[in-house]
Order: C-alpha cells, then sequence, then structure tokens
C-alpha cells in the first residue's frame, strides 16, 4: 500500500474543504469528513512530509511535502534556523490551497491505482 497516496489524498480533503460541498451526493458528508481531520491537521503535515521522505516517489512525495507544509504552518516558527523561510513559504502556497488539494487529491488516487 501507498502510505504517501494516502497521506495525499487526506491532505488534499483538508485543504479543499471549502469546495467539496459542491460535489453531488457525498459533498456534505466529504466536508464533515474534512472538518474532522482538519482537528489533526498539524500532525498530519508532520506525518505526510516524514512519510514522503521514507519513501521517496517522485510526484506523490513532492506533492506530500507541499501539502504537509501548508498542514504545517502553525509548527513551522518554532524550527530553528529555516523556520521563518519555511513559514513565509507555506504562507505563499497557502493563497493556492484549493488548487494544492485537488492535485493532492487526484495525485492520491492516480498513486493509489
Amino acid at each position: 500500500m501507498n502510505f504517501v497516496a494516502v497521506m495525499n489524498i487526506i491532505a488534499g480533503l483538508i485543504l479543499c474543504v471549502g469546495i467539496l460541498e459542491a460535489i453531488p451526493a457525498m459533498g456534505k458528508h466529504l466536508v464533515k469528513l474534512a472538518k474532522w481531520l482538519a482537528g489533526f491537521q498539524t500532525i498530519i503535515g508532520v506525518v505526510a512530509i516524514i512519510l514522503a521522505i521514507v519513501w521517496w516517489s517522485s510526484l506523490q512525495s513532492v506533492v506530500a511535502i507541499i501539502a504537509g507544509l501548508i498542514l504545517m504552518i502553525g509548527l513551522l516558527p518554532t524550527i530553528p534556523a529555516i523556520g521563518k523561510d519555511l513559514e513565509k513559504l507555506a504562507k505563499w502556497l497557502g493563497s493556492f490551497q484549493t488548487i494544492i488539494g485537488i492535485i493532492a487529491i487526484v495525485v492520491g488516487i492516480w498513486g493509489l491505482l
């Protein structure tokens, strides 16, 4: 099982929670799931980055690192030396949060096939 792909799907759900309701039939249920998962977003971000580094698989891992950075934005300033730079990067990436979320879900599903 590709754990990085699963983390991409989970991170993508959290990142694009704003547009999930537009999905017919399942939208409301996906929004509930994504809001519940958002309570663990920092932990999910850290796990996504760690899994991406341990099981490097090019596109899957790059997407997981980008999504993980956005999810753990509150934790980044505590990292010595590079925390401020990573926080700036994550804030800039956060402006594309929904697009990155959609990409993470698509790449995650593609990785599971």
